[in-house]
């Protein structure tokens, strides 16, 4: 692909890239932030592209990539678009909304997509270039594996950028999904062999057992390569670091409903689900089940459920009838049951979904559960804010990433919004069903606040539950210290922070 002028300021950059999707990329590149930033280092994380549809709104009303914001947290600094450049929302199997520099342009088939790559590469390594001005260290991440031959001749995020930035490579794999030592002398095989020089060393994650065992197995990769294993990451409990992408919930088994030891809020797992974070501080409350469902099941005994974000609401919408989910929902909340629908979720428990213009596919009209006297018109332009809220007389702060405006016909407004991108206002979101059974609000991040979390179990019928330092910035921040003191404690550092000085020399 084509080069353009080089900056110059020559930042030296560290690429991580990995032998398939969900090795661990994302948390690396955080624990390396965060290592440098306790150093003293001004780092910077990077992305040039980005697929998920687990996003969010920077300080400046402007989406991106969430991996790419925990990691400038973990870098003690705000989020930033040219940390993510370009971010795909799949709407389809072969579809997805482009979003560049945090704006929705358009929705683009996988092949339209490809045939834009070379204005997009200039994009993204401007936005490289920025930010190599600004900060004395660029961390950057690559997507899925960093070997797909096909795509290498229009690749704008592995080795593409590692090389348009001079940037060493850390390779990443995971130990846990089997077949490390094929992952990764199988990768630098099918790498053209300038690109397997700029491989610098592994790092092998998520190792369980006695990890003295794999020293061995290390020597091996390193007699067989030429190239060091940096560490071996152990499994990790003590912490959690927020997930990327949607993999980690696939294919959930039938939660246990009948017989639980604890009481249970319920997740639907529709397919286009989009924000799943939304979830987390409910997930690390002790004493409290969380389950993520596909399937449909006997719900009865579950003390909430929640219909999370969608970035296709009327094909998901459709997915519920369909599978039958919509019977057992309708069902559920009629025999006083409690349903929480967040943004796409919310729009699925009204009457009615209206795409007009066709905005996620085909224009139509999609029946919704109608659950919550409210209807839904999809259109442009998107919703991308950060907002805080007042809800039964408590405070929070969240994020809205929506496209179209929902309307109430009955029941009573949910939250106030006192402000958006800092800016106050005096706003209404989200509606509560004159039952008190249902609510939806497109307010992302409304269990962050644990007063609101706490009023929310109340209302559900749960309390007692101690949710106090399960708010997301700090916990958050807390377990990026923990995170860099794994990376330390397991992986040579020095040797890494060498191919940086090497860079700077």
């Amino acid at each position: 692909m084509d080069s353009i002028k080089r900056i110059k300021k020559e930042t030296p950059c560290l690429s991580v890239l990995g032998t398939g999707s969900d090795v661990g990329k994302s948390v690396v590149a955080a624990a390396l932030c965060r290592h440098f930033a306790n150093k003293g280092i001004r780092v910077a994380p990077y992305k040039s592209q980005n697929m998920s549809n687990n996003s969010g709104v920077t300080p400046e009303g402007l989406e991106m990539g969430r991996a790419q914001i925990v990691q400038a947290e973990a870098a003690k600094i705000p989020p930033a678009v040219d940390m993510n450049p370009i971010l795909l929302k799949p709407t389809t199997d072969v579809g997805a909304q482009v979003v560049v520099l945090g704006k929705a342009v358009e929705n683009l088939s996988a092949k339209k997509y490809h045939e834009r790559k070379q204005s997009l590469y200039e994009t993204a390594t401007a936005s490289l270039d920025r930010l190599r001005n600004a900060y004395d260290l660029i961390v950057m991440e690559g997507a899925g594996s960093c070997a797909e031959v096909n795509l290498m001749p229009t690749d704008i995020v592995n080795f593409a950028i590692a090389e348009y930035a001079d940037a060493p490579v850390i390779l990443v794999a995971d130990i846990h999904r089997g077949g490390v030592f094929a992952q990764l002398v199988g990768t630098l095989e099918v790498i053209p062999a300038h690109l397997r020089d700029r491989v610098a060393g592994f790092i092998i994650n998520r190792f369980r057992g006695d990890i003295d065992l794999f020293s061995d197995g290390a020597r091996w990769i390193t007699q067989r390569t030429g190239k060091p294993v940096f560490g071996v990451l152990p499994w990790y409990t003590h912490f959690s670091i927020p997930n990327e992408d949607s993999v980690v919930i696939e294919s959930p088994a039938m939660a246990p409903a009948e017989s639980q030891r604890f009481p249970a809020i319920g997740v639907v797992r529709i397919p286009h689900i989009a924000n799943f974070t939304d979830i987390d501080p409910l997930m690390h409350i002790e004493g409290l089940n969380c389950y993520f469902m596909e399937k449909p099941q006997d719900i009865s005994a579950f003390a909430a459920v929640i219909l999370p974000g969608s970035k296709n609401t009327r094909y998901d919408l459709t997915w519920l009838h369909d599978s039958g989910w919509s019977n057992q929902l309708r069902n559920y909340a009629n025999s006083g049951g409690h349903v929480l629908g967040i943004c796409g979720g919310y729009q699925m428990l009204g009457s009615a979904v209206h795409d007009p213009n066709g905005t996620e596919a085909k224009p139509g009209t999609t029946l919704g559960l109608d659950l919550l006297p409210v209807e839904t018109v999809l259109k442009a332009p998107k919703t991308t804010t950060l907002s805080d809220f007042e809800w039964a007389g408590l405070s929070g702060s969240g994020y809205e990433i929506h496209m179209g405006q929902t309307q109430i016909q009955g029941g009573s407004d949910l939250l106030n919004v006192t402000a958006r991108n800092t800016q106050v206002c005096d706003d209404l979101d989200g509606c509560l069903s004159s039952d008190g059974h249902v609510m939806g609000t497109y307010m992302h991040g409304f269990f962050d606040t644990p007063a609101i979390t706490r009023r929310w179990l109340e209302h559900i019928g749960l309390s007692g539950f101690k949710v106090e330092g399960h708010d997301g910035f700090n916990k958050r921040d807390k377990a990026y210290d923990l995170l860099a003191e794994h990376l330390v404690k397991h992986v040579d550092v020095d040797a890494i922070e060498k191919l940086i000085k090497n860079k700077k020399g």
